[in-house]
């Protein structure tokens, strides 16, 4: 009987979730490309990519966030066949996209003159400046190529999105083989190469992206909306009450592992080197698990249009049961390659053994991550975004971050203590948005 009522659930989910997964696989590829490439260049390298990829990521996943508003507005009006008035949301979505994409540019850029005060390795400077420069020019065009993505999202279209991603990834790993290492005549950049690329590849994909919506007959019902519907004022208040409160909860999950960045460097390079492997690795979890549960709230919010609620609650559990699965799965394949991991990355034995010692404080934050993404999403489908500011503050920034700096520093357990930190911020937060998606399900089904 369970299986028969999750049977649809488990095969639509499924399909929606595949592409945006492979879109994920295919960016989980880019950075293992970039570490690699990077790591054999030169460990300094790796380190200095470390501190500035730590640091954009958790720029990155706040844009994303805040992006992730617009997925519910569209979700619900697809559901409910409102194709003009979808249209008019992407259009309010990239302006509210843009304005952010330049006021995070101003705030990165503010850190930046700020970047000896952190405590990293006078080593690093150098190459930390201009890399950290050529990624902040493409903050902009990653916020933009969101709003296009969690739109055609919204409208169950994963597959445009997933090919531009491939793309562009395959476009930006030619660019660091030519730029990192100066092949067919580019000049030798190393890191600097590494973040050339990154730029060129994500102009590109927003250029494309524009195009195919301009231009592709399958978007034409949503064009007359974007044309000609004119500025909508209580959309674009809607998508910023909706996407800040989801940028500060994925921001500061994304911040205990950046802040935990900072706190490794004052170990040293060595272990930011082995930090930023241990990261490539478990981006490789996070971003399929980021695939299955954007296609929940995709779900979510189609059948929150409707007014469904049975189907809501439905697609949020068999959500977290195909997430558990997949958590199985990609356990077992990193427990499996967990002597061999650090060599994939770089020439250096002492990187390589710290690496396997943060095995195991990644393996017993699955659940937990599972846990946090799936009701997360769903929550976001249903639009009830603002508790999740206070469930990320509680667990984020009073369990995780403490538990990281007493076990690394106070405890004397180093790297693999400030690791052990995540298992608790990632549980707690699952636990705490689990029982708030179960209470707003029983508040729902009343009314």
């Amino acid at each position: 009987m369970l299986f028969k009522e999750y049977r649809n659930h488990y095969k639509a989910l499924f399909f929606l979730g595949l592409p945006i997964v492979i879109g994920q696989v295919g960016v989980i590829v880019l950075g293992f490309a970039d570490t690699l490439m990077i790591g054999h260049h030169s460990t300094v390298e790796l380190g200095a990519a470390s501190f500035v990829n730590n640091v954009f990521n958790l720029v990155i996943i706040f844009s994303t966030g805040f992006s992730y508003g617009l997925t519910p507005v569209v979700g619900g009006l697809f559901g409910t066949h409102q194709y003009a008035s979808a249209g008019q949301a992407l259009r309010c979505g990239l302006i509210a996209n843009l304005l952010v994409g330049i006021f995070l540019t101003v705030c990165m850029g503010a850190l930046y003159l700020n970047l000896e005060r952190l405590g990293q390795p006078e080593e690093l400077i150098p190459l930390i400046k201009p890399y950290y420069l050529v990624l902040l020019a493409s903050l902009v065009f990653v916020m933009l190529f969101n709003g296009f993505k969690q739109f055609t999202d919204g409208i169950t279209d994963t597959k445009t999105a997933m090919w531009l991603l491939l793309g562009g990834n395959v476009l930006n790993i030619i660019g660091n083989y030519l730029l990192i290492y100066g092949k067919l005549g580019f000049p030798e950049l190393g890191l600097l190469g590494a973040g050339v690329s990154t730029l060129f590849s994500r102009i590109m994909m927003v250029v494309v992206f524009a195009f195919l919506f301009i231009r592709s007959p399958r978007f034409r019902r949503y064009r007359v909306g974007f044309f000609r519907g004119g500025w909508s004022r209580s959309v674009f208040l809607r998508l910023n009450g909706l996407g800040w409160p989801i940028a500060l909860q994925m921001g500061m999950e994304t911040a205990s592992f950046s802040l935990s960045a900072i706190m490794i460097g004052w170990l040293g390079t060595i272990a930011l080197a082995s930090h930023q492997v241990m990261l490539s690795i478990s981006q490789f979890t996070f971003m399929m698990y980021y695939g299955l549960g954007a296609a929940v709230a995709v779900r979510v919010s189609n059948f929150k249009g409707q007014g469904d609620v049975l189907n809501v609650r439905r697609v949020a559990y068999a959500g977290f049961h195909l997430m558990m699965a997949l958590g199985v799965v990609l356990s077992g394949v990193v427990f499996c390659c967990r002597d061999y991991l650090g060599g994939w990355f770089t020439d250096s034995p002492e990187v390589a053994a710290m690496v396997t010692s943060l095995i195991v404080p990644f393996l017993i934050y699955q659940f937990g991550d599972g846990l946090q993404i799936t009701f997360a999403n769903a929550l976001r489908g249903i639009a009830d975004v603002k508790p999740m500011m206070l469930i990320a503050f509680v667990a984020y920034f009073l369990i995780s971050l403490p538990v990281g700096y007493f076990c690394g520093f106070v405890m004397d357990w180093g790297i693999a203590g400030v690791w052990m930190a995540f298992p608790f911020g990632l549980t707690s937060a699952g636990v705490m948005l689990w029982l708030r998606f179960r209470g707003r399900m029983r508040a729902l089904s009343f009314i």
